[in-house]
Order: structure tokens, then C-alpha cells, then sequence
């Protein structure tokens, strides 16, 4: 009976010690995951010959407007 008893204290010492043991390895995980970059949003134009929406850093600027490409431009402007 007495080796009984001692058994379910070293079991009941080694369950409450894994469980210690998986949160700490849940937490330091945690703390080591990068910082997630917040991400800005991208103004979008339309293309004044064809549309086309595309990033305004993209964007090729013409007198009268926005166009996709300088094709685009070069056949509204001329």
C-alpha cells in the first residue's frame, strides 16, 4: 500500500510538472513571434484611357489625368 501511495505522488508531481513545462513552452513562443507589420492601404486610380485600376505610385500622371502606361497618355494627349 505504501508503494502505492508513492507512485500516485510522483505521478501527480510529473503531470502538475509537464503541464508547467508545455505553458511555458506555449508562452515563450508567443513571445517570440515577430510583430506583425501593419500594413497601409494603396490608393488605386483608373487608367483615364482604358480603366484599368492600378496603384497610384504606378500610375503614369498626364495633364488631364491618370493613365496606366505612356501609350495610354500618348494616345489621349497626343
Amino acid at each position: 500500500m505504501k508503494y502505492l501511495l508513492v507512485l500516485a505522488v510522483v505521478v501527480v508531481a510529473f503531470y502538475i510538472w509537464r503541464n508547467n513545462r508545455l505553458e511555458d513552452q506555449r508562452s515563450n513562443a508567443a513571445r517570440k513571434a515577430p510583430p506583425t507589420k501593419s500594413r497601409v492601404p494603396t490608393v488605386m486610380v483608373a487608367c483615364r484611357q482604358c480603366g484599368t485600376h492600378l496603384p497610384e505610385n504606378e500610375a503614369v500622371q498626364g495633364q488631364q489625368g491618370v493613365y496606366c502606361s505612356a501609350e495610354h497618355r500618348r494616345l489621349i494627349e497626343g
